[in-house]
């Protein structure tokens, strides 16, 4: 990366529950981030309605003006999802057509994005990993490939809000790493 350039990463959790441990690795991440690097965590999800065409371009409802906006500053985007019915969250999924269907458009095509998930269980967010990478190559966004971050058993990762497991921190910076390196191949 280099020195002059700033990278801004919008974060954007899968999750909406209250102590979820993606919006935790979210946070997490911006004490982990290479300098000049700042990840803004997008917190207003829940404020996005379901996508619906008709509701779109000059109906656009504010909240994903809004959204769509901070997408549209930032040079990437970096997502922690959680897995539900081996698969991608509805509200994140929701998220992302909003981004590129209709005035959304072409909002993700060319723009690093790096994913990442946490989870209580045993097998973490691999399959909700691999979904959201499918919906990336239909949008011509540019996902990092790796190092994979799969947080499983994350209850036993924080304490609290802090991540405190070594390997776990170690494998989000070199993801971030990754993630700036995409971001100054497209500069």
């Amino acid at each position: 990366m280099s020195e002059q350039a700033s990278t801004n990463v919008l974060g954007i959790s899968g999750s909406l529950r209250q102590e979820s441990f993606n919006t935790r690795l979210l946070h997490a991440s911006g004490a982990l981030a290479p300098l000049g690097m700042n990840i803004d965590v997008y917190e207003d999800l829940a404020h996005i309605p379901p996508y619906n065409s008709d509701n779109d371009g000059e109906n656009a409802p504010q909240a994903v003006e809004n959204f769509r906006a901070q997408v549209r500053d930032a040079d990437a985007l970096l997502i922690a999802t959680p897995e539900y019915n081996y698969s991608i969250p509805g509200v994140l999924k929701n998220a992302i057509d909003w981004l590129s269907t209709g005035d959304g458009g072409q909002l993700l095509a060319g723009k690093p994005i790096a994913v990442m998930g946490a989870a209580p269980t045993a097998f973490g967010s691999v399959r909700a990993q691999l979904a959201l990478r499918q919906v990336f190559v239909w949008t011509d966004s540019k996902p990092v490939v790796k190092p994979e971050v799969i947080v499983f058993n994350a209850h036993e990762r924080f304490d609290g809000d802090k991540l405190v497991d070594e390997g776990t921190q170690d494998l989000v910076r070199r993801l971030l790493q990754s993630l700036a390196a995409k971001v100054d191949e497209g500069r």
